[in-house]
This record gives C-alpha cells, sequence and structure tokens, in this order.
C-alpha cells in the first residue's frame, strides 16, 4: 500500500513540531536535531520537515511503498511520463535506507519513489563520510558524484549544502540536490 510522501523546509524546528503535532493530533514518529517525521495513518501520509533546506517551503513530494514490487510499478508509471528519472538505487537519507528512485515534473517539482529498508542514526551515511571523490571531481560534476541528477552532467549544478541526495529544481534550466 502506498503513502503520500511531503516533505518541507521550515526556519524553526521546534515551532513547526510543536504546530503539526497540534495540526495532526499526533506526536512525530521521529525527531531529531535538524529533522522530524510523521507517519499519520488518516490521512495515509509520511510527512518530514527539516531545517536542511535554503528557504522554508515544500521541498518535494512523493511516495513510499511497502515492498520492493510496488516501488517498480512506480518506476515503470514514471518512466513512462517521459521524464528523466534518476534511480539511486540503494541509498541512505532523512535517517533511513531505502530503495529510490526520483522523477521530476514539467514544473520542476521533485517527486521521490521509495521503499524504507531500515533506520539509520544519521541523516545521510555519505554526508557523515569523507568525500574525497567529490573533492577530486571537477565542479560541473559534483553532483553527480555526490547525488547524481536526473540532468547530464553538463547541466548540473553543485548539491545543495545539505548533503544529500535527490533533484529538485532551482531555477527553470538548472537541477540541484537536495534530500527527503
Amino acid at each position: 500500500m502506498k503513502r503520500f510522501h511531503v516533505h518541507l523546509h521550515v526556519a524553526d524546528l521546534g515551532q513547526s513540531v510543536a504546530f503539526y503535532s497540534k495540526l495532526f493530533g499526533a506526536q512525530p514518529a521521529r525527531v531529531e536535531a535538524d529533522y522530524a517525521k510523521w507517519m499519520l495513518d488518516d490521512p495515509r501520509v509520511n510527512f518530514a520537515i527539516s531545517t536542511r533546506g535554503s528557504a522554508p517551503g515544500v521541498d518535494h513530494l512523493g511516495f513510499q511503498v511497502d515492498d520492493a514490487s510496488e516501488l517498480a510499478d512506480l518506476k515503470a508509471r514514471a518512466q513512462s511520463a517521459d521524464m528523466a528519472l534518476l534511480d539511486e538505487g540503494a541509498t541512505t537519507c532523512c535517517y533511513a535506507r531505502s530503495e529510490k528512485h526520483w522523477v521530476t515534473d514539467p514544473q520542476g517539482l521533485a517527486w521521490e519513489h521509495f521503499h524504507t529498508l531500515g533506520n539509520i542514526p544519521v541523516f545521510n551515511e555519505a554526508a557523515a563520510q569523507p568525500q574525497a571523490t567529490a573533492v577530486s571531481a571537477p565542479k560541473a560534476d559534483t553532483a553527480a558524484v555526490c547525488c547524481p541528477t536526473a540532468k547530464p552532467a553538463s547541466q548540473a549544478v553543485a548539491p545543495a549544502k545539505t548533503g544529500c541526495c535527490g533533484p529538485t529544481a532551482s531555477t527553470a534550466t538548472a537541477s540541484a540536490s537536495r534530500c527527503c
């Protein structure tokens, strides 16, 4: 069964946790210093907030699935939409280990499709490790090395300071990398 996913960037995590806890009538399922997530059943939504973005607002939307076959179905649908697909495969982000891919809609809004496999103690394992390969790569290829984008490397821009993956439009012609 699918669960709708919404990720917002917020300016003040504590204030936002208090607001959304009252709005949803539930406490978050997970709270970290820079992140909180509610796993609501009515409506069935994975609602996440973090302070990792550049500006408050919607970062991306998506669908979380319960098994690999549902993820494969979403991937086939995304491919049939004739949009560039970024297949991250097995990755870590948002304090979780997941299998995921991304597409960007015609307006530049990123859609994440993912199957969560388990929790991890850090926001992103790649960001917690030294990135020697990203340092030695030319600037135009940095996004492709750290967090590949759905755009060709010639159109990619350096990843956002979050150190996490996922295509999100930053302008009408280029993609930046962010995370769930």
